[in-house]
């Protein structure tokens, strides 16, 4: 028995003004990956040592918001924006892993640059977003609001995060993230043979 991860996708319909508030957390999750990218880039060209995740966060979270550049970054969930450099520092691990050829498989290339005119635009909300279903069947996410969600089957368990994604047609999905437990078949108390004949098409030898 052990714990596995499953997705599941539902469409939902963001009214105008959280259509307004995803913008907003898509945008400013896209510069500061932008801005962990670009530093990082930069103290590889300056032979500087490689920037930790936590002075990232540090740097392009914590006190940027103290900036007057980066002030509006208070606008959005904490959360997203750890998530965009969560996204961040998992494309430079498999990039390593691939390089080194810890990762098999079809070599992964660096990081690279997003883009507002990429034809996906995505965030994610963790359980320490405190994002949260409804009995009413609305998603409540922090700084966006009750989102109208259009369920097509039952979560299995609580979700460990969400995804909102907005594609290439301008459409909304939100993709949770749950576990669930993947149990063993039982064992079987007898073993049946198949003998294929001209016969017959098939005879089962405890018949």
């Amino acid at each position: 028995m052990c714990l596995v991860q499953l997705r599941y996708n539902f469409r939902v319909y963001p009214d105008a003004v959280q259509r307004e508030a995803l913008a907003r957390s898509f945008g400013c999750a896209r510069v500061v990956f932008n801005d962990g990218l670009r530093l990082r880039q930069q103290a590889r060209e300056a032979s500087e040592k490689y920037i930790s995740d936590a002075e990232l966060s540090r740097r392009l979270i914590t006190e940027a918001k103290l900036t007057p550049e980066r002030a509006w970054l208070d606008e959005v969930s904490a959360v997203v924006l750890q998530q965009a450099l969560a996204d961040l520092n998992t494309a430079y691990r498999n990039f390593f892993a691939s390089i080194s050829g810890k990762r098999k498989g079809r070599k992964v290339a660096p990081p690279r640059y997003r883009s507002r005119k990429d034809n996906r635009q995505a965030i994610r909300f963790t359980k320490n977003s405190r994002f949260k279903v409804l009995n009413n069947g609305r998603l409540r996410l922090p700084k966006i609001g009750d989102l109208a969600v259009h369920w097509s089957r039952t979560l299995p368990s609580d979700p460990s995060s969400v995804a909102i994604v907005r594609d290439a047609a301008g459409r909304y999905f939100a993709s949770f993230v749950v576990q669930v437990t993947d149990e063993a078949l039982p064992p079987v108390e007898s073993e049946i043979g198949i003998d294929l004949g001209l016969t017959h098409f098939a005879v089962m030898s405890d018949s």
